[in-house]
């Protein structure tokens, strides 16, 4: 295994080693984390049987989009998110108005409980009829009334006077009072299960329980990429979280549903109110048509157009043909008067349309024959029937001139009348332009007001239909549920935490105590702040009646400890001549750590192994070994022999135990004035140099070292001394004194006894010393 490894195995073995070593502090007190798991589990009992519990229910809804006609899909609906805004849909849901409708319609403002002789329940309806007979809007401060149901009657007590109030027969109505309900009783087959308990009845203002309500209604998305709303509502009784959540979302609904049928209905106002405006502006329009055309004489555009040039063609016409006969009438008149036939015939049926003229031509021309006939025949020019002829031919001539002229006259007054009539119609036909802008203007109108009119018509009869048949707002995906077991308290939760609150406190108490307690406690906490002095015993913890193994042969745990540690303690002392024995010092850095107890029993235990000791009391200022072996405090001992050189110490030793032979004692002596002194006179050095002669060991029980100078000052004489730490005694401090005085030096080979300690904390004495191995505990 390479350096590193090892290395890192030392670490592992360490950590291992310190996370057991803060195992068995705790487990120590075993019996305490035992006494606290029943305490908590007791108190987790009691908390679940007096708690109220707490049901919930939960809905699931999803938010209908609104918006109408056919869209394009957009990239939110592509990546299949919804359009909607949820947060603005849960702040509706959660609004104050939703809240107050579900409120007022489920009338909450009355609520109920059942008093028990512990817990006061809330319920949601009594097991009797309750009328409220107050409104809502009239409750403004909260009031309580405890109903109590005897054999005979109800009794109802008010919390604002604690007056109690008397109505037989359970029935209020018979009664006067200033109550704000009536109470009456279902059925009389069914008081025996009432009798005896008592209800109380809340009234609170519908603003307060708004805002109540309003804050335990839970709303929120089901998932991260849902569109789906989850409630939530908790309260004691499961048909109210039901019915709460329920009527939320019919009340949410029917105001969605409410606000779409508002636009119709205002859609349909609007459009009543146009129609009515539309209809007199139509008929004034329809008048203004009317009146155009009876003012220019107009039936329609078309026919008046197609009259106007009909009239006027056929007056051309006319126009054309008394031109003709002017022109025929003047051709005439010419060729009668420059008459082309030398026969003096005048032109017939040349188109005149005058029989006079005509007729006057055709009897000219028939005289005109009579007489030429005349003249060819037999008569002459002055034949008097040619002359006859003649004057008639003038006659005719002549009447046939004034016919021409009386007709031309005639004609050019036909010409000028058709002229005229012929400009009225050719007037008529140009001004049809105009007249038709000005009739197109009007009818355009008419056509707007009347497209307008039947388009609003059209969106009446859309707004009617949507009024009759909106679509809801939600799709209800799960109507209210509650659980079948209350959420709080939670049974199992709460039975956990009380066991955990059991190991917890008693652990976080012995925490603080250890935090706190700056005693030493083990052998751990020595090696820890002094690693480089060994640890050559733990001596457990006995009683005061048995601080002294007196028989050599006891077998008690004590005297196992002390066999152990002077078997330790030998093999620390250094090697030195035969026949001379080895000086043992005992100390400590305070008083009361226990040296003068470990000073004798250990001279005890390595005596009961047939080694001669000798055991000096040299704590010349607080001398404690006289105490044990009931002895005067003042005998003399070694203070004696310090101060009076003729003094021989050998005078000074007394048997102490006598199961013990070879073990003798030299007692401190008188307590003198300058301890010091005499322990550097040279005369200690000289006692330990010959007891050492006579005695295989030589324990000195010293002074503290942190009180007083004197051990330091005989350190050097020791050849191992052994350094008292009392468990639960010694501050950890201290041990930083010891640790200066190993590695200053003034202290020679030192090695810590841990002195009281437990047996259940001592590697050995847990186990009840060597696994029960032939012994015995004795307290």
């Amino acid at each position: 295994m390479s350096q590193l490894e090892d290395n890192n195995y030392n670490i592992d073995k360490d950590q291992g080693e310190a996370i057991k070593r803060e195992i068995r502090r705790y487990t120590h007190y075993w019996y305490w984390f035992v006494l606290g798991i029943i305490v908590a589990l007791i108190g987790a009992f009691i908390y679940l049987r007096y708690t109220p519990k707490v049901y919930n229910a939960s809905a699931k809804i999803k938010i209908l989009n609104k918006t109408k006609g056919l869209e394009l899909p957009s990239s939110a609906f592509v990546f299949n998110r919804s359009n909607i805004n949820l947060e603005n849909e849960i702040e509706i849901l959660k609004s104050y108005r939703i809240i107050e409708n579900v409120v007022d319609r489920l009338d909450l403002t009355m609520r109920f409980y059942e008093e028990g002789n512990v817990l006061t329940t809330e319920i949601y309806r009594l097991p009797f009829n309750i009328t409220k007979t107050v409104s809502n809007d009239s409750i403004y401060v909260g009031s309580s009334y405890r109903i109590v149901v005897k054999p005979n009657a109800f009794e109802v007590t008010p919390s604002s006077t604690s007056k109690v109030l008397n109505f037989p027969n359970f029935d209020t109505t018979k009664s006067n009072h200033n109550l704000p309900f009536e109470l009456s009783l279902k059925s009389k087959n069914t008081i025996g299960a009432v009798v005896g308990k008592s209800y109380i009845v809340s009234l609170s203002s519908i603003s307060a329980i708004t805002n109540g309500l309003k804050n335990r209604i839970e709303v929120g998305v089901l998932g991260a990429n849902s569109d789906l709303l989850k409630l939530d509502f908790k309260s004691q009784s499961k048909s109210k979280n039901e019915r709460v959540l329920n009527t939320l979302i019919d009340v949410f609904n029917e105001d969605g549903i409410n606000d779409r049928q508002e636009v119709s209905r205002r859609t349909i106002d609007f459009i009543d109110e146009r129609f009515t405006k539309l209809a007199r502006e139509l008929d004034s329009i329809e008048v203004d048509i009317k009146d155009y055309k009876q003012k220019n004489n107009l039936i329609t555009l078309d026919s008046d157009a197609e009259l106007g040039i009909s009239q006027r063609t056929i007056s051309e016409q006319e126009l054309f043909e008394v031109e003709r006969e002017l022109m025929l009438s003047d051709l005439l008149k010419e060729s009668i008067e420059k008459p082309e036939d030398k026969s003096g015939l005048l032109p017939a049926n040349i188109g005149l349309d005058n029989s006079s003229i005509n007729g006057l031509l055709d009897n000219y021309n028939t005289l005109v024959f009579e007489r030429e006939n005349l003249l060819k025949t037999s008569a002459g020019e002055n034949n008097p029937n040619v002359v006859l002829l003649e004057s008639k031919l003038k006659d005719v001539k002549s009447n046939i001139f004034a016919s021409i002229d009386s007709y031309s006259k005639q004609l050019e007054a036909s010409k000028a009348q058709i002229a005229r009539k012929n400009r009225k119609f050719s007037s008529q036909v140009y001004s049809l332009p105009a007249k038709e802008k000005a009739i197109v203007d009007i009818t355009r109108q008419r056509e707007i007001k009347q497209s307008l009119y039947l388009f609003l018509l059209q969106k009446r009869e859309e707004a009617a239909i949507n009024l009759a048949i909106t679509e809801p707002s939600i799709k209800v995906v799960e109507y209210a549920i509650s659980n079948g077991a209350p959420i709080s308290p939670n049974t199992r939760s709460i039975y956990l935490m009380a066991l955990l609150a059991g190991l917890i406190v008693p652990f976080g108490v012995l925490y603080v105590i250890q935090l706190l307690n700056t005693k030493v406690k083990d052998r751990e906490d020595v090696q820890e702040r002094n690693p480089k002095i060994p640890i050559v015993g733990e001596l457990p913890k006995v009683k005061s009646d048995q601080l002294i193994f007196k028989n050599p042969e006891d077998n008690s745990v004590q005297a196992e400890a002390f066999r152990i540690l002077s078997s330790n303690v030998d093999y620390i002392l250094p090697v030195k001549e035969k026949g001379t024995g080895r000086v043992i010092f005992c100390t400590s850095t305070i008083k009361g750590e226990g040296k003068t107890y470990v000073s004798i029993n250990l001279s005890l235990s390595l005596s009961s192994i047939n080694r001669k000791v000798l055991l000096i009391g040299a704590d010349l200022r607080n001398p404690q070994i006289h105490t044990h072996i009931s002895e005067e405090k003042h005998k003399p001992g070694l203070s004696n022999y310090l101060h009076d050189v003729n003094y021989n110490w050998r005078d000074a030793i007394i048997k102490g135990f006598e199961k013990h032979p070879n073990h003798d004692i030299i007692l401190s002596g008188s307590i003198p004035p300058n301890p010091a002194h005499l322990l550097t006179n040279g005369r200690f050095e000289k006692l330990l140099e010959e007891a050492s002669k006579e005695y295989d060991y030589v324990v000195v029980d010293t002074a503290p070292t942190i009180l007083v100078t004197d051990t330091m000052l005989i350190s050097k004489l020791a050849d191992a001394t052994i350094y008292l730490v009392r468990a639960n005694y010694t501050e950890k401090n201290l041990l930083n004194y010891s640790k200066e005085l190993n590695e200053s030096g003034k202290l020679k080979n030192i090695a810590y006894v841990l002195n009281s300690v437990d047996t259940n904390k001592s590697y050995g004495y847990g186990y009840n010393y060597g696994y029960n191995y032939g012994y015995g505990t004795k307290e």
